[in-house]
């Protein structure tokens, strides 16, 4: 049964070793009553880990979103032949974390400057997309956007897709939760840790205790 703490383990109880629909997931960890958002922001080992250490942060899926094809497998996403890109489906708690937090919380995890690439991972699986559910999503993007435009954190403009959401695909297994079975991971030590360090200093009074 999905936890209501905010200092809550992440789920993570993905059996299936290919790809599925999201809704699969929200029914069997009994996830439905939670509000959800979905972002893009390069490798979503990184998005992941940032987005799980934030409080009212209930669960956090790897997956991918923003292309057509059906049961998209990680060598296709890769190979740029979906359309797809790697990203994370976010399960909150809205009575301890909004919309709009996570959205700053989402503008710092990943560089929003840098037009199909995030460091070492070059192509349009790495873009930084937001895919919303509704107009009042839209507007908080928006709103979001032009303030962080307007502020010191990127000397360039954020070259952020922002579309409507289509469907989310769960990544095959061996990559969920990544960073935390994995931390000595070459990858994750010089690429990863660095973007969750980023996020815990620059938002200090979000992160839950256990990861302080």
């Amino acid at each position: 049964m999905a936890c209501t703490s905010q200092e809550a383990q992440a789920i993570k109880t993905v059996e299936k070793k290919g790809t599925y629909p999201v809704a699969e997931y929200t029914k069997k960890n009994k996830l439905d009553n939670y509000a959800t958002a979905v972002f893009a922001g390069g490798c979503f080992w990184c998005t992941e880990a940032a987005f799980e250490r934030i409080k009212g942060v209930v669960d956090v899926i790897s997956g991918y979103s923003g292309g057509d094809e059906s049961y998209p497998e990680y060598g296709q996403v890769g190979a740029g032949e979906t359309g797809h890109a790697e990203a994370i489906y976010i399960y909150y708690d809205s009575s301890i974390i909004d919309y709009e937090t996570l959205l700053e919380v989402f503008f710092v995890a990943h560089d929003p400057t840098t037009l199909n690439y995030q460091g070492p991972d070059y192509g349009e699986e790495y873009r930084s997309a937001i895919f919303y559910k509704t107009r009042e999503e839209k507007a908080l993007i928006d709103k979001v956007i032009k303030r962080t435009n307007e502020g010191p954190l990127y000397p360039n403009p954020i070259v952020t897709q922002v579309q409507p959401y289509k469907e989310f695909w769960v990544a095959e297994a061996y990559h969920q939760n990544y960073y935390e079975l994995h931390p000595d991971q070459g990858y994750v030590v010089r690429v990863s840790r660095p973007k969750v360090l980023k996020v815990k200093k620059q938002f200090p009074y979000l992160i839950k205790k256990k990861y302080k």
